[in-house]
């Protein structure tokens, strides 16, 4: 592959000015970014391809020419790339993936008989949309207890209709749920304040409406008129039902949009809670494929304009990480309210991220709530008998194998400082982990990494073709996946060849997730999207968990060890010293004011501690 692409521009033909590039293939648009600085963004696509991540390399390959257009600001390219990828819907931007249409409660205000309904699309002219609510049962729900105070009819326009000519009201007009405009129980004004009143509790103005209902219990009550106070009590009961089924987590004033953040080298989840009134009124999550190139910066960037392309912003939202262009991007979010609102009078919109507070403690609720989404878009792309197949069919061709590799044997070596260094074996058959098979190595002695994992292959490779309990450990895995580059992958040659051994052996490089083969000048890189990439990176990161678990462990009793013959330590105090210093080096190499500064730690203690693990201290 030629290093230099043949539509490159020349670098000082680039503007330096603000403003929005598209890379094509013919006619299609394949990315559209926007940069502060056209030519400094412009000329890192032209990098040396094989310094690209694997996505912008393929993009640029792709492509065969680059177009840009100066803009007055980093807000007018803000305004304008979100155009263009609305319009253009280019392949390799970043397309967030909402795995379902959220259900909203809409309440048709402009219709002149308005009604409250449930949906999943938007774009009723005039119809206010509360949500999006993550289950369709509990918008059903609620809606159902806030017609007790709030009548709205609920039917559809030929139901309305159809009572309207009969003159006689359906079942919920009969029960109370509806206040029947049909048969003229009440004018069509009275029933759009009724809606109107409704649309302001869902914006959480719960305080105002509940005094009001309570003020005219009070009087019904003074009136003697106990049926019309019952049902007035019942009304605020129901509106004190709903308010409670979201937690109360701020001031009441509050209506913001947090995100909380999770990732990895391959892909990410952002959780939302929409905070309305103080209070949590629904919740979305978005999965989305991306390299470790893309920063959470970024990521945010682009959630937000996916996020209110059609839905109105609050005037507060609260981020993990603020994009590096945060002050246009909240022009663009205030020019956005202006016109899904229609009211040119919007304040200004803040993205911050929480420090402190209530705040920061729903933000911290929010990343939780990302984390686990994170996980079970892994373990259902995991799980998936099709993907694990397509993964190891994909493996077999990019490593050019006989067979799809249906064991997987995983290698990673782990120490502290040179101390305590361990060996993990971790096995995945069918592209699912194996943990009865999972084995850790002790190794007293080593000069580096290599000679560590040599030592390990050693011990595992004397199994092959013997008679061991552990039947699977007699017959040579499909793989051999090494954690690390090319003398790493050395190493396991030399292993494999002192035990006259032939099985394939690749290693997985962490820095830019390659593949090295032993007889390979070059790397294997896979998509980074890829089924194949997925399940190499989940093996690999078992291998270094169950690794670090494994010298942790090690550390802990050796550690333990020393310090369990010190007179005046016990069980409590070691446990402190452990967790405050981690090794015995750390601890040697400690001061006595180190070792007092731990709880419960005396100067003699110290002393004493310090004179036993290092006896040649003066």
């Amino acid at each position: 592959m030629a290093d230099e692409l043949p539509y490159r521009p020349r670098t000082g033909d680039i503007p330096t000015s603000p403003g929005v590039y598209r890379f094509f293939n013919g006619d299609r648009v394949l990315y559209v970014g926007k940069a502060k600085n056209l030519r400094s963004r412009l000329t890192s696509y032209f990098a040396p391809l094989v310094t690209l991540h694997e996505r912008t390399r393929r993009m640029v390959t792709t492509a065969n020419r680059v177009e840009w257009v100066i803009v007055g600001s980093e807000f007018e390219a803000l305004q304008l790339e979100f155009t263009w990828i609305k319009e253009f819907n280019p392949p390799f931007n970043i397309q967030f993936m909402d795995d379902k249409s959220y259900p909203y409660l809409a309440i048709g205000l402009g219709d002149k008989v308005p009604r409250a309904y449930v949906t999943r699309r938007r774009g009723h002219k005039g119809a206010v949309y509360f949500g999006p609510y993550t289950k369709t049962w509990a918008i059903r729900e609620t809606l159902d207890t806030i017609l007790k105070p709030f009548s709205v009819r609920t039917c559809s326009d030929s139901t309305f209709d159809t009572a309207k000519r009969n003159k006689r009201p359906c079942l919920l007009g009969d029960i109370g749920k509806c206040a029947a405009p049909c048969v003229g129980r009440v004018t069509d004004e009275e029933h759009k304040q009724i809606a109107v009143s409704m649309s302001q509790f869902l914006q959480g103005k719960d305080d105002n409406v509940i005094a009001a209902l309570e003020e005219r219990m009070s009087a019904a009550s003074a009136n003697l008129d106990y049926e019309r106070a019952a049902k007035l009590r019942d009304s605020i009961v129901a509106l004190q039902t709903v308010a409670e089924k979201s937690v109360v987590v701020l001031p009441s004033e509050v209506d913001a949009d947090v995100y909380g953040l999770a990732r990895d080298a391959v892909c990410a989840a952002v959780h939302q809670f929409i905070v309305r009134g103080g209070r949590v009124r629904g919740a979305r999550s978005w999965t989305v494929d991306i390299d470790d190139s893309v920063s959470s910066g970024e990521l945010m960037d682009d959630l937000l304009r996916s996020a209110y392309a059609e839905d109105l912003p609050p005037r507060l939202i609260v981020l993990p990480e603020l994009p590096e262009d945060a002050r246009a991007l909240e022009q663009w979010l205030r020019a956005q309210r202006e016109e899904l609102s229609g009211d040119a009078r919007v304040s200004a919109i803040e993205l911050r991220v929480a420090q402190r507070g209530d705040m920061a403690r729903l933000a911290e609720t929010v990343t939780t709530n990302a984390e686990h989404a994170l996980v079970l878009y892994k373990s259902k792309r995991a799980q998936d008998y099709l993907t694990r197949s397509a993964a190891l069919a994909e493996i077999a061709d990019a490593l050019e194998l006989e067979s799809a590799p249906l064991r997987i044997e995983c290698y990673d070596i782990s120490h502290l400082g040179g101390e305590n260094i361990v060996g993990s074996m971790v096995v995945f058959e069918d592209g699912l982990a194996k943990k009865a098979d999972y084995r850790s190595f002790n190794i007293a002695e080593a000069a580096d990494d290599t000679a560590a994992l040599a030592q390990v292959l050693d011990r595992r490779l004397a199994y092959l073709g013997t008679d061991t309990d552990i039947k699977s450990f007699s017959y040579p895995p499909g793989l051999m996946l090494i954690d690390g580059g090319l003398p790493q992958v050395h190493a396991a040659a030399r292993a494999l060849e002192r035990a006259g051994l032939t099985i394939p052996v690749c290693g997985i490089a962490k820095r830019l997730e390659e593949l090295w083969l032993p007889d390979s000048e070059f790397p294997v890189i896979l998509p980074r999207n890829s089924h194949a990439l997925f399940l190499l990176q989940q093996v690999r990161d078992e291998a270094h968990r169950f690794a670090i678990k494994h010298q942790r462990k090690k550390r802990s009793h050796s550690i333990a060890s020393v310090l369990n013959d010190i007179p005046g330590l016990g069980p409590v105090k070691i446990k402190l010293l452990l967790k405050t210093f981690g090794s015995v080096t750390r601890l040697r190499n400690a001061s006595v004011d180190d070792v007092t500064a731990v709880a419960g730690i005396t100067q003699e203690l110290a002393e004493r501690i310090l004179a036993v693990i290092s006896p040649d201290t003066p």
